[in-house]
């Protein structure tokens, strides 16, 4: 199938195509939740919520691998970092208060319009990239992915931390713009958003949307029933 994007249209194979949902969950998009808690605004990722759902649907619908990424810690937070490390300075700095991202806990669930599957595949992480010591990147060569479709929040940290990690990988990555959300420097003239979207789309993959990608996934649908 073909997706429209920028710089360029990406010609994909759906079997060896994932989307990846990063940290969807609702400590980060629901009321109640640590950013809404600590005063970082959520709506734009409630924004993302539904766009995300349609395209969602519809990589199931034709048979995309889909991989839910989740940030959660253990209970005694031996997985956070040591030694002050930059994690744990960061949280600080955000006036984010201990405990509140435990696994297995309201917080790491995704967030309910998004709930995974059953044969969907979710992940834990404890660093802002996908890919950090995790069992993603195994899970994605196992089933032959070549290219992944990106959504989730928040832009500039944990989608493009994965991003990233990914292209060093020598997956090509195509991130749907109205499927991920930036709190941070929403204000600016130039958001950390906007900045990564356009990294992304010089350097580490391409940018697309949801409804160009959904698309593209009903096209493979409609050629596989004739």
């Amino acid at each position: 199938m073909r997706i429209q994007a920028r710089p360029e249209p990406v010609d994909l194979d759906p079997g060896r195509t994932a989307m990846l949902v990063i940290d969807m969950q609702n400590a980060f998009g629901s009321p109640g939740g640590m950013f809404d808690r600590v005063g970082v605004p959520i709506g734009s990722i409630q924004a993302a919520i539904a766009p995300t759902r349609a395209a969602v649907e519809a990589a199931r619908r034709a048979g995309l691998k889909v991989i839910y990424l989740k940030m959660g810690f253990q209970a005694d937070l031996s997985d956070l970092g040591t030694n002050g490390g930059a994690q744990e300075h960061f949280f600080a700095h955000m006036g984010i208060p201990d405990g509140v991202l435990t696994r297995d806990e309201w917080g790491s669930d995704i967030v309910n319009e998004l709930t995974p599957a059953p044969d969907d595949a979710v992940v834990y992480k404890t660093r802002f990239s996908g890919f950090y010591e995790t069992e993603l990147d195994d899970l994605l060569r196992a089933a032959g992915i070549t290219h992944l479709i990106v959504t989730g929040c928040t832009t500039s940290i944990c989608v493009e931390s994965t991003v990233r990690d990914a292209f060093f990988r020598d997956y090509h990555c195509i991130v749907l713009e109205d499927c991920t959300a930036e709190p941070m420097g929403a204000n600016l003239s130039r958001s950390n958003y906007d900045a990564t979207l356009l990294l992304v789309e010089r350097v580490f993959g391409s940018v697309s949307t949801g409804p160009e990608l959904v698309e593209a996934l009903e096209r493979v649908v409609q050629d596989a029933t004739r």
